[in-house]
């Protein structure tokens, strides 16, 4: 293993050890939750979005060490931008994950150290949970503001 592979795996270890944004925020305006029902891995991800920017994003949960890392990372990478960007980031870094981008290609930052779970197609869905749900809380938010009815809000048929 090289210099830079310690260096990463060092990154993600200490994401699990310490990870940032880890908590639930007084009144997001978006949230979503993802379970890996393969492995048992539960996250939900708060956002605090004003103006198209993530003002503030916090995730909550419990999982494998590259769930939570990933989770973890995934906050400080979105904080600030906005929600077109960080869409824009998970589709990069879910492709550097299935193999369809390069990491080098990818402007990934220090999310880049998860690249290696390419290899591991098993844990792909463990660093990606985190955000899936991510892209379901901003999904969710942007179908109530279209006036979308959620399938599970549709009034139930009365009997005659």
């Amino acid at each position: 293993m090289n210099a830079e592979n310690d260096l990463y795996q060092e990154l993600v270890l200490e994401h699990k050890r310490t990870p940032r944004n880890f908590g639930h925020l007084p009144h997001p305006t978006h949230q979503a939750q993802g379970t890996n029902p393969q492995c048992g891995d539960q996250v939900a991800v708060e956002l605090q979005v004003k103006d198209g920017r993530v003002q503030d994003i916090r995730f909550s949960g419990q999982g494998c060490a590259i769930c939570m890392a990933s989770s973890s990372m995934m906050t400080e990478a979105v904080k600030g931008r906005d929600l077109a960007s960080a869409q824009q980031l998970q589709q990069h870094f879910r492709a550097v994950l299935t193999g369809t981008q390069e990491p080098d290609d990818a402007a990934l930052g220090k999310l880049v150290s998860l690249a290696g779970v390419r290899r591991y197609p098993s844990r792909i869905k463990c660093a990606l949970l985190g955000w899936h749900a991510l892209m379901h809380a901003i999904a969710d938010q942007a179908d109530k503001a279209e006036g979308a009815i959620p399938a599970d809000a549709a009034p139930a048929e009365q009997q005659p």
